[in-house]
């Protein structure tokens, strides 16, 4: 595809109009000042896009979901955590199959196709639907299942175990879209018999690690009053930070910790939104930043966020640090795209993609600045992340393709998974009594 007189934004913040950029199969082949018009570009028997008010730049990655909770999403409104927990979301979970998940996660997939992502980091059940509703949809993911436990647990004769081998069998057909993770729910939900389990398989099967770190300030208080450690003490005693790991929320994590995060390498993974909506606090980025971390955006779920809308959460994550630090620019416009964009890919272990580059894989999301919410613009790269949100998001492409234009999906039939995820959300009220 040839973008034609498009302005384009890059990760270190470079805002530059009147571009061509020329896709060539799944990779990125020239980005130029544009020449010519666009019945001239047509004339290459290319597929050429009008990029005129159009802002081009790296697809998202969100680096923390629970994408098939699509299917919650709503549902336990105004109750505190545990109660939202324990009283809503287990229990519809636990009803749920295969095929719910494969729907509720379709569903995700096509909300995040709608507003930019090109790849998402998972945590959730079920995974052959996941892995289903990832292959045939196009997108890029890591998926994984969050391993919970106690001293009984025997990792290969779990659920879990089975469920993550078939994943790393279906990761091996999927083009490089589809990556098989290891992942621990949280310290609060095993033992240390069950991470050293898992850590022993996933440095057996070379996978990334996922976890959930302090995200409240409960479960970080009572794991120091458990094991007089810290939670990030306590995994990294362990080894779990061995493997390459993606640790979310991480709200409460203290000085001693950044030391041991850094020398294993540790992404964190920020969700304002959820952690805003839920009151479990706010996480302190720029200090994540300024030790060295690989910082990461993500949406969590639909069930507490309640949408999977990657420019928002990124306009929330750069707000708050603002009003944290009382600084109109804590961050930079080229930093907080890398937060959302290129340091998720590193995370998931995708190294030729989420960058505008020549070479780098077509993993690219369009911006319409027409919209009345940017007039009268005069820094594109700005509005962004200050006048946008996922509806301004006109195409999505992953390795080239064109998975989302203009209200269009080519590889989803949005009607069908809509009355299919309502099917399955109104089964499982129906048989929790909550009809």
């Amino acid at each position: 595809m040839i973008f034609h007189d498009i302005t384009t934004l890059d990760t270190e913040g470079n805002t530059r109009k009147h571009q061509t950029v020329i896709t060539d199969g799944a990779f990125i082949r020239l980005i130029a000042p544009c020449k010519g018009t666009i019945d001239e570009a047509r004339q290459s028997g290319d597929d050429v896009y009008d990029g005129t008010g159009k802002l081009l730049i790296p697809g998202f990655f969100n680096n923390h979901s629970h994408v098939p909770m699509t299917l919650t999403r709503g549902y336990g409104e105004g109750l505190l955590l545990n109660a939202w927990l324990y009283d809503r979301i287990f229990p519809f979970e636990a009803l749920l199959t295969e095929e719910d998940v494969y729907w509720g996660a379709l569903l995700g997939i096509a909300e995040m196709l709608r507003g930019g992502t090109v790849s998402f980091t998972d945590m959730y059940m079920r995974l052959g639907g996941i892995s289903r509703a990832v292959i045939e949809s196009g997108i890029k993911a890591n998926i994984s299942n969050g391993l919970n436990g106690d001293d009984s647990t025997i990792l290969k004769e779990t659920a879990w175990y089975r469920e993550t081998e078939a994943v790393i069998d279906d990761a091996a057909v999927s083009d490089g879209r589809l990556i098989a993770d290891a992942s621990l729910h949280a310290q609060y939900t095993s033992t240390p018999h069950v991470v050293e389990q898992l850590v022993r398989y996933a440095k057996d099967r070379q996978l990334n690690m996922h976890v959930h770190l302090s995200e409240t300030e409960g479960e970080h208080r009572s794991c120091k009053e458990k094991y007089g450690k810290t939670p990030t003490r306590y995994f990294y005693d362990l080894g779990l930070f061995d493997v390459p790991t993606t640790a979310a929320h991480a709200i409460f994590i203290e000085d001693e910790d950044y030391p041991l995060l850094i020398e294993k390498g540790v992404t964190l993974t920020h969700m304002p939104s959820c952690n805003l909506k839920i009151g479990s606090g706010i996480a302190d980025i720029k200090k994540w930043h300024d030790h060295g971390i690989n910082v990461t955006i993500g949406t969590d779920g639909a069930g507490s966020n309640n949408n999977l809308d990657m420019i928002e959460e990124v306009t929330w994550a750069s707000y708050l640090a603002n009003g944290i630090h009382l600084n109109p620019v804590t961050f930079t416009n080229g930093e907080l795209l890398t937060f959302a964009t290129r340091n998720g890919a590193l995370a998931q272990g995708r190294h030729d993609t989420g960058l505008l580059k020549e070479g780098c894989r077509a993993d690219l999301a369009v911006v319409d600045m027409n919209a009345l919410h940017f007039q009268p613009h005069y820094d594109l790269g700005t509005s962004l992340f200050t006048s946008a949100n996922a509806s301004d998001v006109c195409l999505t492409m992953v390795d080239g393709k064109v998975l989302y234009q203009d209200g269009n999906f080519t590889t989803i039939d949005i009607e069908k998974v809509i009355a299919n995820a309502t099917r399955c959300r109104d089964e499982k009220l129906a048989a929790l009594g909550n009809a």
